[in-house]
């Protein structure tokens, strides 16, 4: 069989299948087991692949001799002899992943995800418990801050739920604060969505997110290079950041220090050649340094959903139109209350004294905005224009 590198698979289509010749599930459980090795990175199981085309003929080869081609350090090379004694118990969690419903995809798969495959550092395999983005839907990642300000888990939120209803996929990495907040935009408006994990795919991280995380497999996926069972771990996330921009056509940055880890992925996405865009946001704010520098740097400038649609070439027309009618449907005083608030929560006296209504007028006007999903009540008696 002529040799055939990761890029001369890819190159054509008829390339995809060059390995239909030999066992493909015998070559994905060899790569399996191969990829279980602690110090075997996606960048060396690549080249081990460009030199011998085969995970079953690496398998059987010596960790020695891998290290005289110059593919292995010596370390690797010695814990690659050792992990063959792994072998048996790394079919036996194969199997038993593959019972639990874990799709494991190896990168010359038709299924795995085409936009993966230019990366530098791409991943030798994803595991996927859910669906996969559509190859021919536009894709906006969605990150920032895990702990951030009300007003950016609204704009997150609000962006998530605005893409989605225009058929923009969002992709994040279920992380709390920001990304956690577009995730859940995007599933109020009943679109996909996509987490990419620094753990395996059957841990939910965080906890926190535990309803989210099964909404997001049922309305979109979770997808990790962490085999099932991995804990999460700080070294993981700057390697699953790649995957995240990776996944994308944009990243939207919404509130970022200005070392703010999410800035990683900033950097994977120019690498990548992707389009960077971000909030703006108060020179004070420590929140969004990140995002002002971006923006100084030159990416783009968030300033509503139409920021985004517009690079996809998307309009979202009657239902700007629908959104207008329903503010302009509200009733006279709750319109009175309504104009008294902004993004930054406001005490219930300061509504009280800017609406000119009594005490029981505002809070009862308050809840009824409130059930209307108008606000929220961000802490006791303060409250907040809902994006």
């Amino acid at each position: 069989m002529e040799q055939l590198t990761l890029e001369d698979i890819f190159k054509e289509p008829e390339n995809r299948f060059a390995l239909k010749g030999q066992d493909e599930e015998r070559e994905k459980r060899y790569l399996y087991w191969l990829s279980g090795i602690p110090s075997m990175g996606a960048i060396t199981i690549g080249r081990l692949w460009d030199r011998h085309h085969s995970f079953e003929t690496i398998y059987n080869m010596e960790g020695k001799q891998l290290k005289s081609q110059g593919l292995l350090r010596e370390k690797t090379g010695k814990e690659f002899d050792s992990h063959k004694g792994c072998f048996k118990e790394a079919m036996e969690e194969y199997e038993r992943m593959r019972e639990a419903g874990v799709r494991f995809l190896a990168f010359w798969e038709e299924e795995f995800p085409k936009r993966l495959l230019p990366i530098y550092g791409r991943p030798a395999c994803v595991y996927v418990r859910g669906s996969l983005p559509r190859e021919d839907c536009p894709s906006a990642a969605i990150v920032g801050a895990r702990t951030c300000s009300q007003y950016g888990s609204q704009m997150a939120e609000y962006l998530g739920r605005s893409l989605s209803e225009s058929g923009v996929q969002i992709v994040s990495g279920m992380a709390l604060g920001i990304d956690g907040a577009g995730h859940k935009g995007a599933l109020l408006a009943g679109g996909n969505t996509y987490a990419v994990l620094g753990c395996g795919v059957d841990i939910c991280y965080p906890k926190s997110h535990y309803s989210m995380y099964f909404k997001i497999m049922e309305k979109g996926g979770v997808i990790s290079e962490y085999r099932p069972g991995e804990a999460p771990a700080a070294r993981n996330f700057p390697m699953r950041n790649r995957i995240i921009s990776g996944l994308s056509d944009v990243i939207i940055v919404v509130e970022a220090r200005e070392k703010s880890g999410s800035l990683i992925t900033v950097d994977c996405g120019l690498e990548q050649g992707k389009e960077i865009f971000a909030v703006p946001g108060r020179i004070t704010d420590s929140l969004s340094q990140g995002c002002n520098e971006l923006i100084r740097q030159g990416a783009g400038m968030v300033t509503s959903p139409e920021d985004i649609l517009e690079f996809f070439q998307i309009h979202m027309g009657k239902r700007l139109r629908l959104h207008e009618k329903n503010e302009n449907g509200l009733a006279k005083k709750e319109k009175m209350v309504y104009s008294c608030l902004d993004l930054q929560p406001k005490f219930i006296d300061r509504i009280v004294e800017e609406s000119g209504l009594s005490l029981g007028e505002c809070l009862t006007l308050l809840l009824e905005l409130e059930l209307k999903g108008r606000i929220i009540q961000t802490a006791s008696h303060y409250y907040a224009k809902k994006l």
